[in-house]
This record gives C-alpha cells, sequence and structure tokens, in this order.
C-alpha cells in the first residue's frame, strides 16, 4: 500500500527578501517577484516589508503597535514559496467577514479558479492569478483597519 502524499511546507532561512528571492528557482522567483511587485504596488502606508515566519511579508511595525497577542507585528499579507505551490496569505482579507467574500467574488468574476482556504490563496502559475485582485485587495486594509480588526477579536 502506498503512503499518502502530503503538503509541506517550505520554510526559509532567509533573513532578507534579496536573500528570499535569490533561494528561489528561477520560474518562482519570476512569479513571486511579480507578486510581490503588485503587493508593493498597492500597500497602505504604514505597513513594512520584511521577513516573517519564514516568509516575505508586510506587517505594522512593533514601534507602531507592539500589544499584539503573540509578540509578532500583525501581518496583512504574506508571500510563500512552498512545496508543491506558492501561496499569498490575506490577513486583511481573512480578518472580515465582507472582504473574505467581496475577494471570493471579484477572483472568480476573472474566470480564474480560486484555490482558497481561510486566508491563504494557493496557486502554481503566476498567469493564473489575477494581479489586479491582489492589488485591490491589498489596498482594502489600511493599518489603522487592522489594529482595529486587532483589538476587537483580542480586546485592549
Amino acid at each position: 500500500m502506498r503512503a499518502r502524499a502530503t503538503m509541506v511546507d517550505v520554510k526559509s532561512d532567509a533573513t532578507t527578501v534579496d536573500e528570499y528571492l535569490a533561494e528561489l528557482p528561477a520560474d518562482r522567483r519570476e512569479a513571486i517577484t511579480a507578486v510581490r511587485d503588485v503587493i508593493n504596488e498597492h500597500l497602505p502606508d504604514g505597513f513594512v516589508e520584511g521577513i516573517q515566519f519564514g516568509m516575505i511579508s508586510w506587517h505594522v511595525p512593533l514601534e507602531r503597535f507592539p500589544d499584539t497577542y503573540n509578540g509578532q507585528p500583525l501581518t496583512l499579507v504574506s508571500l510563500a514559496n512552498q512545496k508543491r505551490h506558492m501561496a499569498l496569505y490575506l490577513m486583511g482579507i481573512y480578518s472580515s467577514e465582507d472582504d473574505a467574500a467581496w475577494f471570493r467574488e471579484r477572483w472568480e468574476s476573472t474566470g480564474q479558479r480560486l484555490d482558497m482556504g481561510k486566508s491563504c490563496v494557493r496557486f502554481t502559475r503566476l498567469d493564473r492569478v489575477p494581479l489586479d485582485v491582489v492589488g485591490e485587495a491589498v489596498a482594502r486594509t489600511s493599518v489603522d483597519e487592522m489594529i482595529a480588526r486587532h483589538r476587537g477579536v483580542h480586546g485592549d
């Protein structure tokens, strides 16, 4: 009997975005870079890019909001290379039912298949990602809104 294959996360030990990108195979680097460019283009003021949990992440700096439940910065979006796919983690969408519904409807209206968990959008090829929808999703949540959502869930 053959064992069932499992999905394995690929965690990077990179400490900078440039190091992270340099680790990737060329095809994955091209796709991750394209999505990263769209995120940076649409990122609301106040979020910063860095490496968090072995992924490229955009988050609220702890200097702005240090009172998180786990001591880690509040993350709006993360981007990762996994073993069998690439992943876009949209915590800004995950933290709002209305935004999540909007996102699913908007993505599906492009004719592209959406492979999504609660916050994780999985993709294997860049041409299957409607980049305009990703940009719109990133732009929807300000730093103040992200902090307010955190406080609403965790109290403050």
